[in-house]
């Protein structure tokens, strides 16, 4: 969507010649935009997989996340010009935004897993192998810091700091943060710490990658994926779970247990409180299921 983006505050500086205020303001709303599709998709949306749905949930959430009206109103244009824009191009068949009208309280909740479901794929991998310890602190570490999965693999040793149960991350846009690493992250990655090998590549690095594949380089994000999904089939978990699943459990499970929005925010490494407003919804339908099935008079 950014490249999308990048195109469109260029026809608007050079055709429509607007102003650099103009400018900003639309770039800053789609860039909300683009980060709170990003946390909602796991991955950055190209514009033809964005729906009205989606708009309309982020819509809700910008709403809901007490900003005022005007604002609301501004961010609402600014989508739809981008996306007649978009169209106009040819990247959209049609336009997402058109049926868009006034704040919908409805929106997509991300996948996420509840504790037990959390608790069997970190239990899943086997500790009789070298590549079972890994795959055993990358889905602890996952979890543990709620990192995206491109923040995972570019952990070096470096970053780790045992001691304060801290990790250094870098996020989009190499923004850096430090994110908690719990006492079973710690151990399970001073386990695969201890039985690693690395090419002589890595080892020739000044930053040594922390994960690594078989042959000893930087593992990708493409084989985190492949990693989770043998363990999705071994333990019968719903394959729709994607590594970023793991970032939406880490959050959700927070909230659930009262967390403080703005610290989550911190955590998830968001520039935006609409983008981490998604979690209050997620955790509010969790209360309201939890209620419905233990309360004698909630439901006639």
């Amino acid at each position: 969507m950014r490249y999308a983006t990048d195109r469109f505050l260029r026809y608007l500086k050079v055709e429509r010649n607007a102003s650099d205020l103009t400018i900003k303001s639309y770039g800053e709303d789609l860039e909300a935009l683009a980060e709170y599709l990003e946390e909602s998709f796991g991955t950055e949306p190209a514009p033809q997989d964005i729906t009205t749905l989606d708009l309309r949930g982020y819509v809700s959430a910008v709403s809901d996340a007490g900003y005022a009206g005007t604002t609301v109103s501004r961010r609402l244009a600014s989508m739809r010009s981008f996306f007649r824009f978009a169209q106009r191009e040819k990247l959209v068949d049609k336009n997402p935004a058109k049926p868009l009208r006034n704040p919908r309280k409805q929106q997509k909740l991300p996948h996420f897993l509840t504790n037990d479901e959390i608790g069997t794929l970190l239990d899943a991998p086997s500790k009789e192998t070298p590549m079972g310890y890994r795959d055993s602190a990358i889905l602890e570490t996952m979890y543990s810091a709620g990192l995206r999965v491109s923040e995972l693999v570019g952990i070096n040793d470096q970053d780790i700091d045992f001691e304060d149960g801290l990790v250094r991350v870098r996020g989009k846009g190499r923004k850096e943060r430090l994110s908690p690493l719990g006492s079973y992250a710690s151990v399970a990655v001073s386990q695969w710490l201890a039985v690693r090998t690395l090419s002589a590549k890595s080892a020739a690095l000044s930053e040594t990658p922390t994960f690594v594949n078989k042959f000893g380089n930087r593992l990708s994000t493409r084989s985190v994926g492949r990693m989770l999904d043998k363990y999705l089939l071994t333990t019968e978990l719903d394959m729709r779970t994607s590594p970023h699943t793991l970032r939406h459990s880490f959050a959700t499970h927070l909230m659930d247990r009262g967390a403080d929005i703005r610290s989550v925010q911190e955590l998830l490494g968001h520039k935006s409180l609409v983008t981490t407003q998604i979690y209050t919804h997620l955790s509010t339908a969790n209360l309201r299921a939890a209620y419905e099935k233990a309360h004698p008079r909630a439901a006639g």
